[in-house]
Formats: structure tokens, C-alpha cells, sequence
């Protein structure tokens, strides 16, 4: 009874039960048994407040996204064609796992690859390293393009333009 506890699904069937995914068993449970990003349709949403920091409105964290509050979750369920810049964004992130080799593993890795070998820029401004990441530059980008989805059905590759290019070289590009 005790192991059944500790791995719950991430969308629990009772309204009123809530995931705590700060327990780690819960956690590798979610990554053990996430589909590959292909096979993903539509994202969920569920409210998940301890990975998402106050500054962030959404994250994507194995095909669910993760957002604050139950009517923001709500929101980003119900938005299909006319699609949230926030979804469309985390979405562009599951594009960008489909061309990672459609795999998650590939994926997370880059992501923090690349984060952590922008992390000398943050002494130029705050949260460089995330803004340089190749993967956020490209979703920032085309958060807001509402024919770019329908463009990338096998996965988004625009990571891979900024991700030749040096932290250094991403920084002056971001900033004109």
C-alpha cells in the first residue's frame, strides 16, 4: 500500500486529490512512464507550484504543462485553435523534444547544456542563461506566430541556428 502511494499518476481522477511532486518517487514515476513527445496530441495542463518559480506563467515538463493556479490550468485546456501565446510557446518546447531525436532524455540534456554554458552571462543581465538557452530563444520567437505549429510537424528545429552560435553571439543578437 505504502509503494502505491508514492506513485500516483500526474492527473489524478479525483478532482480534489492534488499531486505533491515534490516526493522524487513521483517524480521519476512521471519520466518513467512519459510518451515519447511524438506521441503526445494535446498537452494537459495541471497546477504544479513547486517547480514553477513566481517569475515563470507556464512550464513543460514531460508533455504536461505545469502552470500556478487551477483556473490558469483551466484556461490552457481549453484553448485549442485560438491557442494562448503561453501554450503555443510550451508546445513549440514539445516541437523542439520531437526533433531532439524524439526523445526526452536528448532533450533535457541540451536544454541544460545549453543553459549552463550560458550561465557566464548572467553578470550581463538577469536570467541570461535562460534567455540564451537556443530552445527559448526559439519559442520566445515564435510565441506569438499562429502558423508556426502548423509549419514544424516534425518537430522545431529553429534551436538549432542559435545553438551553433557562441553564448556571447546569442547575447548581441538578443539585444538588437
Amino acid at each position: 500500500m505504502l509503494f502505491a502511494r508514492l506513485f500516483v499518476p500526474l492527473h489524478p481522477t479525483n478532482p480534489n486529490d492534488t499531486v505533491n511532486m515534490k516526493n522524487p518517487f513521483k517524480i521519476l514515476w512521471l519520466m518513467l512512464k512519459a510518451k515519447r513527445p511524438s506521441r503526445i496530441g494535446e498537452m494537459k495542463a495541471t497546477t504544479e507550484t513547486f517547480w514553477l518559480g513566481k517569475s515563470y506563467y507556464a512550464m513543460m515538463f514531460f508533455g504536461t504543462m505545469l502552470v500556478h493556479t487551477k483556473e490558469e490550468a483551466d484556461k490552457m485546456d481549453a484553448t485549442t485553435s485560438d491557442m494562448d501565446s503561453a501554450k503555443r510557446h510550451e508546445t513549440i518546447h514539445l516541437r523542439q523534444a520531437q526533433s531532439t531525436h524524439d526523445s526526452w532524455l536528448c532533450y533535457y540534456v541540451l536544454y541544460i547544456w545549453y543553459y549552463v554554458r550560458a550561465l557566464p552571462q548572467n553578470r550581463h543581465f538577469r536570467n541570461a542563461a535562460y534567455y540564451l538557452n537556443p530552445f527559448e530563444m526559439e519559442a520566445y520567437e515564435h510565441m506569438y506566430d499562429t502558423d508556426y505549429l502548423a509549419k514544424c510537424t516534425n518537430g522545431a528545429n529553429g534551436w538549432r541556428v542559435y545553438a551553433k552560435m557562441k553564448p556571447s553571439e546569442r547575447r548581441k543578437l538578443s539585444k538588437s
